[in-house]
């Protein structure tokens, strides 16, 4: 299986280094309400990134796009693609479907989506939101959405162990105020939002970070629009030959991460699994063998 287009927010991420200022501009306005803000004539999209037309003309094409139309192409199609639901997931699947059994299609397509995954993830991101899951003098809340909430619990019950502190924050919308109301500066919020994207985990991150919360963001590769508050964006590529998206590179994100927080301080961590074995024992929770 051939692996998918890149977006244009990676073509974005790639070629940033070659564009010119006033193409940074126009890139920069284009990531902060994307893809929206380039789905207009190209004379309005100028207009509002406060550039010239032939800027973003030049920029397209730097992109790898003859010109802008086969740019605002692209954007239609990733748009269609972040609100499709699993029927249209599926359709799109069955046309494209290549020959041969589903689960040969089904391991090529995870191999791909974790090898996009991977390869798209900044270390010095990923390093700098480790310190923060791991920094026990502030508070950690973990939340997830529909489908997300099951990772949400498995992370939890991962940091739980790993650390002090650690908030499982329930999915109902309704009780999310009373977490926010003990929400404090330098806090993190771990959030899991994936397409359908849901507007309460949007304005559960907006409230946290104007109180100066630092969220942590794990979804797809079309991104939530949680990126926009975001301290730290991480990108999983999740589609597969299913009418579902699959969360296979989202877990092997998340896990990646308790594994690195685990490691940031194990003195501390170890001393908490001992004494956290030694609480089984004692509940007879687990058998044992000798």
């Amino acid at each position: 299986m051939t692996k998918p287009p890149l977006t244009v927010r990676e073509l974005i991420r790639d070629q940033y280094k070659t564009l010119t200022q006033s193409e940074r501009k126009f890139a920069n306005s284009l990531l902060e309400n994307y893809p929206v803000a380039g789905l207009a004539s190209i004379t309005i999209v100028a207009s509002n990134a406060d550039v010239s037309t032939p800027t973003v003309a030049r920029m397209v094409q730097k992109l790898g796009f003859k010109g802008y139309p086969q740019f605002h192409q692209a954007l239609l199609k990733e748009l269609e693609a972040k609100v499709s639901g699993p029927t249209q997931r599926r359709e799109n699947w069955a046309a494209e479907a290549p020959e041969g059994h589903l689960l040969n299609r089904f391991s090529q397509a995870v191999t791909d989506n974790l090898s996009q995954t991977f390869s798209n993830v900044d270390t010095g991101q990923f390093d700098a939101a480790v310190r923060q899951l791991a920094n026990t003098e502030a508070r950690l809340y973990v939340v997830g959405g529909r489908i997300t909430r099951a990772l949400a619990d498995y992370a939890f019950t991962h940091f739980q162990a790993i650390r002090q502190r650690v908030t499982h924050m329930t999915s109902s919308s309704a009780t999310w105020p009373h977490y926010v109301l003990d929400m404090e500066p330098g806090d993190t919020l771990l959030m899991f939002d994936v397409r359908r994207y849901e507007t309460n985990l949007q304005r559960l991150a907006e409230l946290a970070a104007e109180r100066g919360v630092k969220v942590v963001l794990i979804t797809d590769q079309w991104a939530s629009p949680v990126t926009a508050v975001a301290e730290h964006a991480f990108n999983c590529w999740v589609e597969i030959p299913s009418a579902w998206d699959s969360n296979i590179s989202t877990m092997m994100l998340l896990e990646a991460m308790i594994a690195a927080t685990q490691e940031e301080s194990w003195d501390k961590t170890k001393e908490r699994y001992d004494r956290l074995d030694e609480l089984f024992d004692t509940t007879r929770l687990f058998r044992k063998f000798s």
